[in-house]
């Protein structure tokens, strides 16, 4: 299982966050996720999803349900295509989106983004490095990410950020 602690800044707020990834086969997986707001003591979401992996087109598609303690029970939509930049594959040039729906299929959240990501391993001696740029489509603003290890900072032009611990 993997674990993460994540704090908000925006919020406030420090959430255990824990995924498991179920295999089904070579390239698909079950993955169960959700989080725990360690302020309120209570969970702030629960999402199943099935993962597809199609490695010759460097794509992966996932299906699911999400259960939100605002917004109720959602479906989940997913996709992620990479494109390598160069042959030895880190520095990629992404496209991935996602949409949700209400119960109904009425109400949609759909996100879209275009990103360029580059791996840097052993920038040190036993650290690795990602670095993200990208552009989220639909609510037109610019972030990165960097990921060094088991810390994650995420950030975008619109004042949003939050760091993650991976334990």
């Amino acid at each position: 299982m993997e674990t993460s602690l994540r704090f908000t800044g925006n919020t406030r707020s420090l959430k255990i966050h824990a995924k498991e990834k179920l295999p089904v086969n070579s390239r698909t997986h079950l993955q169960l996720h959700g989080e725990l707001d360690t302020g309120t003591g209570a969970p702030s979401y629960f999402c199943a999803m099935i993962r597809h992996f199609f490695p010759e087109a460097t794509t992966g598609l996932g299906v699911g349900l999400h259960y939100d303690k605002r917004q109720k029970l959602r479906c989940h939509v997913r996709g992620k295509k990479e494109f390598p930049v160069r042959t030895d594959k880190r520095v990629t040039f992404n496209i991935k989106g996602r949409c949700d729906f209400d119960q109904d299929f009425n109400q949609r959240n759909p996100k879209g983004a275009a990103e360029i990501a580059w791996n840097i391993m052993d920038f040190k001696e036993d650290q690795d490095v990602r670095i993200k740029v990208g552009y989220e489509m639909f609510d037109k603003v610019p972030y990165m990410q960097i990921r060094e290890n088991n810390w994650t900072l995420n950030a975008n032009m619109k004042g949003r950020w939050n760091l993650r611990f991976d334990l």
